[in-house]
């Protein structure tokens, strides 16, 4: 992951305790104590080759990193790849895209920018490659829908490896102990956030990433979703001045109350220490971060939470307060590497053997593999994933998310008005995109 995206939609850094960085495995500097053997099958150069990948490290991209990495390498081939946050990662994409040549041979990428590096032609179109290979490794199982996802104008410029969704975690002791339920809607989350405050538990009951440099767009674009509704309509028209972007703004801020005064500086990692500690009792974030939940090397916390859906922003909203985000493999166009031999690579670290092993750290593209007696999150990320609002895909959006970024942090730290900030960000969009 995949706002997120995904610029880029929003995960993040490492947290202390959530990824192990270790010593060196075959070609990299990433632990790979969690790779599984693949075959991995290429005509290999005839010199020494060395293949330098570029993907974030979480919990749910290790597994297939470090599978491609231990698998794939091989004399005289090396495959490569070193740990870096999402941020770093943000950087070394724009940076190895830039030239003629760049530094990276496969890219972790999402369906989030897509559409703009495709149509900036970034990306190799992958759809011969895939109807070459893709019976060998059996790619007609990963799902269609994500397929689209990371497709544009008809044609596939990333191989799909895992989805991650909106969960909610909460803590069962304090939720069993004030006899609440699992909040379904904003309103929910309010009203128990009200009753643990009121019971001296916690100051702060929810937790958020509301990062101002990157999440905090991801979260005003999933409560908009939740209404149906994105920054921009089907026909790339800016609809920043809608009644649904004000209703997502007034439920943003329905829960600031709630929420450590400083959440504007919190990535995903900031809101899992939250829960780690014991600060919050209830959050909402990406899926890949919920297993780390269930650790008890992270927290001693760790038998207590328990996930659910995301939930709605109101009762009646037609969809939860949640994001699709497809992560994937793709081929940068100023790579001198054979496209054939990286293909291999990236499809032997999404096949079914691969892909079962990732479970539970990642939700993978394979249709059917995560269950409730896999995934301790499995249920609730199904559930999920079968109420978030398709994504809508355009080439605007990820620059547009970047354009208003610091107008909606604006208006969540009371700046602005929601009536100004919608206006000032609707013309920001209109600027941008003409």
């Amino acid at each position: 992951m995949p706002t997120e995206k995904r610029a880029f939609v929003l995960i993040a850094a490492a947290v202390a305790g959530a990824l192990v960085v270790t010593g060196c495995g075959a070609g990299s500097r990433v632990g790979n104590d969690n790779a599984t053997s693949v075959t991995c099958d290429y005509e290999a150069p005839a010199s020494d080759t060395t293949v330098n990948v570029l993907a974030y490290n979480s919990s749910a991209i290790d597994p297939f990193t470090n599978t491609m990495v231990s698998s794939c390498t091989k004399d005289p081939v090396t495959v490569k790849h070193d740990p870096i946050d999402f941020g770093g990662q943000v950087t070394k994409t724009t940076a190895t895209l830039a030239g003629d040549t760049g530094t990276y041979d496969i890219l972790e990428t999402y369906g989030f920018v897509i559409p703009s590096l495709a149509e900036d032609e970034k990306l190799v179109p992958l759809d011969d490659l895939y109807d070459e290979h893709g019976k060998d490794f059996g790619l007609d199982a990963i799902s269609e829908s994500m397929r689209q996802g990371m497709s544009y104008d008809g044609k596939l410029y990333a191989l799909p490896m895992q989805a991650q969704m909106f969960v909610l975690a909460y803590r069962t002791d304090v939720f069993e102990e004030l006899g609440l339920p699992a909040p379904t809607t904003f309103a929910d989350m309010v009203t128990a956030a009200e009753a643990i405050k009121a019971a001296g538990t916690m100051q702060y009951p929810i937790a958020l990433p509301w990062l101002a440099t990157s999440d905090v767009t991801t979260s005003f674009e999933a409560a908009m979703n939740s209404f149906g509704a994105d920054f921009v309509d089907a026909d790339g028209t800016v609809t920043l001045d809608t009644p649904e972007a004000k209703q997502a703004l007034e439920a943003m801020l329905s829960l600031k109350p709630y929420l450590d005064p400083q959440v504007t500086t919190f990535d995903q990692p900031k809101v899992q220490q939250q829960m780690f500690n014991g600060t919050a009792a209830m959050a909402v974030m990406f899926s890949g971060r919920m297993n780390d939940l269930t650790l008890p090397t992270n927290s001693d916390l760790s038998k207590d939470f328990a996930f659910a859906g995301a939930p709605k922003v109101t009762a009646d909203a037609p969809y939860s307060y949640s994001r699709l985000s497809i992560d994937g493999w793709s081929i940068p166009t100023n790579t001198k590497l054979d496209h054939d031999m990286l293909f291999t690579m990236m499809a032997s670290a999404v096949g079914e053997d691969a892909s079962k092993a990732s479970i539970p750290a990642a939700y993978p593209a394979r249709e059917g593999l995560v269950t409730p007696s896999n995934s301790p999150y499995g249920e609730a990320a199904n559930a999920s994933i079968a109420s978030t609002m398709p994504p809508v895909v355009s080439p605007v959006l990820a620059d547009l998310s970047t354009a208003i970024r610091p107008i909606l942090v604006q208006v969540l730290t009371g700046e602005v008005s929601v009536e100004a900030g919608t206006a000032q960000m609707q013309a920001a969009g209109e600027g941008l995109v003409g």
